[in-house]
């Protein structure tokens, strides 16, 4: 383990920490997060722009040019340029550098604020990254009663939040930055995930659970055309894709929708963290399921997901479901109390003929009849379940449910599915569980090699699983190792006449002595 990172870490967390008690008195949990979030990013920006133009002069000969120094009406000249490249544009004055330095003196401060997130903005209006950037400022209100009662109080908690982002060693740029925003991002999620649960509509999936669903999408790929996510959150998911391949090696980017305006806004902003540029993600907001975003896009050779569980959807109270060709060929609509099986339908209809997608699902859809049961009839009958993965209970915040992954394949070889009993592949960490790296390496390895090992994987023909009623449930196919100690009834009952016999001489024995000593007396 590079030790130097993992101080740098600490220290990074310890910052961000230190954020979060200043500012716990007013600002409660999940509003605090998109304060140091959006602040966060309007550091990032600042500093990705000015090291761009920069970088650009200091190859060009000019060594001293700084553009943080330059003036405004200077600066305006290489605007349109600018925002072609960059997809956005930031005024020398209106940096995070520039802004810090007057802050304890400027008494407008939540004014100042204010104009420079609407001109950012604004600056992308009109041009291919307007879409990228409207509203993404929109949940850091600086002039929210819960930064304080008056001006000043507000005034001076932003000058703290300010000051403590500025604090945060993000190192320089050709030296990792992108990870240590990226890191404080996640921790910054993980920190208030715990306690907020779903509130805010954030379904945080832990970062070992991501790692475990992308590896096995992009298994035996070097690079994929695109990543999408039909229920993308704060886009962690799709950014592993980034991790584990390289963002080059995802060569049309990354896509994604998401229901929730507040996480749809952290998730632009977790793209932008993690240096992806704006023409390499296209993040939509909506229903994915009676408004997909992304018709003109798909297919998609790499889907992860970790959609919401059993949530109510239109279904069949709207009429146009039936015919949209994502759900059609299933004959049936997944229950209007159970949009499950219907986020596996789309991701299955926007999959490319040579791409996987693994998907986190409630267990209820591996079992229950109806509807489900007729929509697993036909993804087995037509072959494209892939993997069925038992997960241990415990993974995930807000919920002790044991989830199950389904992996999706429309190209495979044979006639069967994997059914892997993960259940026991982690360890206890206080009251939840936790993947590890070996953890996760043993289950793709599982996933991998689609081989039979007793008690943890069993290749099942699909004519089996039609005899089960199409039940996917692992328990249905995977043996539980019985760990209880074996016991030689036999042996039990020679041991047991043994101390009886022993039993019954030290009885005879002690009968003797006392009468013996009877005897005597």
């Amino acid at each position: 383990m590079d030790t130097r990172k993992e101080q740098e870490r600490a220290e990074l967390h310890r910052i961000i920490w230190n954020i979060a008690n200043d500012l716990r008195g007013s600002v409660d949990g999940w509003d605090f997060k998109q304060y140091v979030l959006g602040m966060l990013f309007y550091r990032y920006i600042s500093e990705n722009l000015t090291g761009y133009i920069n970088r650009g002069e200091h190859e060009a000969g000019n060594a001293e040019f700084d553009y943080a120094a330059l003036s405004d009406a200077d600066a305006e000249e290489a605007r349109a340029g600018l925002v072609e490249e960059k997809g956005f544009f930031i005024l020398p004055s209106e940096l995070f550098c520039n802004v810090l330095k007057k802050a304890p003196q400027d008494e407008n401060l939540n004014e100042t604020l204010e104009a420079i997130f609407r001109n950012i903005e604004a600056s992308a209006q009109g041009s291919v990254s307007e879409d990228d950037f409207k509203g993404l400022f929109d949940d850091i209100d600086v002039n929210s009663n819960k930064l304080g009662g008056s001006v000043a109080k507000r005034n001076e908690r932003l000058v703290k939040l300010m000051n403590g982002v500025a604090d945060m060693k993000l190192g320089n740029y050709q030296d990792n930055t992108i990870d240590a925003f990226g890191d404080a991002y996640e921790y910054l999620m993980g920190m208030y995930a715990s306690n907020a649960g779903k509130s805010g509509g954030e379904y945080f999936t832990p970062q070992e659970v991501s790692e475990l669903l992308t590896r096995i999408a992009v298994y035996g790929k070097t690079e994929i055309n695109k990543v999408y996510d039909p229920a993308c959150g704060s886009g962690s998911l799709l950014l592993k894709a980034a991790k584990i391949l390289g963002k080059e090696n995802v060569r049309q980017g990354f896509f994604g929708q998401e229901i929730n305006i507040t996480t749809y806004n952290l998730c632009r902003i977790n793209m932008f963290l993690h240096d992806i540029d704006y023409d390499k993600f296209d993040i939509a907001h909506g229903d994915t399921l009676t408004e997909p975003a992304h018709w003109d896009d798909e297919p998609f050779e790499a889907i992860v997901s970790n959609p919401p569980y059993s949530i109510k959807w239109d279904g069949a109270g709207n009429p146009l479901m039936i015919n949209d060709p994502r759900f059609s060929p299933a004959g049936v609509l997944a229950p209007k109390s159970k949009a499950d099986l219907a986020f596996i339908m789309h991701a299955l209809a926007w999959l490319a003929t040579s791409g996987t997608a693994a998907i986190v699902c409630f267990p209820g859809v591996m079992y229950r009849g109806g509807a489900e049961q007729k929509i697993r009839k036909y993804l087995i009958d037509n072959n494209f379940i892939d993997c069925v993965i038992q997960l241990p209970d415990n993974l995930f915040f807000g919920t002790s449910i044991a989830t199950c992954i389904m992996v999706l394949k429309k190209s495979k070889s044979d006639n069967a599915t994997l059914f892997i009993d993960a259940s026991k592949e982690c360890v206890k960490v206080t009251n939840s569980n936790k993947l590890t790296q070996e953890n996760i390496d043993t289950i793709v390895a599982a996933y991998a090699g689609r081989e039979d090992k007793p008690y943890f994987t069993r290749l099942v023909p699909n004519s089996e699983i039609a005899g089960q009623d199409y039940n996917l449930s692992v328990s249905t196919y995977i043996e539980q190792e019985d760990t209880r100690e074996k016991v030689d009834i036999v042996k039990l009952n020679a041991e047991i006449a043994e101390i009886v016999a022993r039993e019954q001489v030290l009885r005879d024995e002690i009968d003797r002595v006392i009468a013996e000593i009877g005897g005597e007396a």
